[in-house]
């Protein structure tokens, strides 16, 4: 069967491998270029995280919905998405490093200061549709992966209180995200 336009869609749902090469000739440059503006500082990352990216398409083909969204958009949603948590799991790594072990140079703690602030700002635009009170809570819970109890104590809120409030702030960013796919 000779996969196209009409039907890659149906075909990756049906885990047709074609489609996926169909996907990888079509969209491949567009999903290298958004993974390569979020990982800029980590050249030697991109094709690991392209990997994962086509991957969770592959793995994910049935949660999009061409009435909501083209595929396009969907597929750089993923991709950007995918390319953030790499530089969430290389921060991670970073900190782990005890530094009395090893002796951290210069240029590795601006690369460090380059992804905390890349981080940082797609956090604030995304965050920034909504309250300040909602805006702390995603950021204790999702940036600085503090434990559900922890924020309860701190805020002052119940967790049921916390889980509404969060419930509905990602209805808002979904909401946004999938306007600005649309524009």
């Amino acid at each position: 069967m000779r996969i196209g336009e009409n039907n890659y869609i149906k075909q990756l749902c049906l885990k047709n491998e074609a489609a996926l090469v169909y996907v990888i000739d079509s969209y491949g440059g567009l999903l290298k270029s958004v993974i390569t503006k979020h990982l800029f500082a980590m050249p030697d990352r991109v094709e690991e995280c392209l990997n994962d990216v086509l991957l969770s398409i592959w793995e994910n083909i049935s949660s999009f919905d061409e009435e909501r969204n083209s595929f396009k958009n969907w597929a750089a949603a993923v991709a950007r998405y995918q390319a953030i948590d790499y530089l969430r799991k290389y921060q991670r790594e970073l900190q782990q490093v005890e530094i009395e072990d090893t002796l951290v140079s210069e240029e590795d703690m601006m690369f460090e200061r380059l992804i905390d602030e890349e981080i940082s700002e797609e956090m604030e635009s995304m965050l920034s549709c909504l309250n300040e009170k909602d805006r702390i809570l995603f950021w204790k819970l999702y940036v600085e992966e503090k434990p559900m109890d922890e924020v309860s104590r701190e805020t002052g809120m119940k967790k049921e209180v916390i889980y509404n409030r969060l419930s509905r702030g990602k209805r808002r960013i979904r909401k946004r995200y999938l306007k600005e796919m649309e524009a």
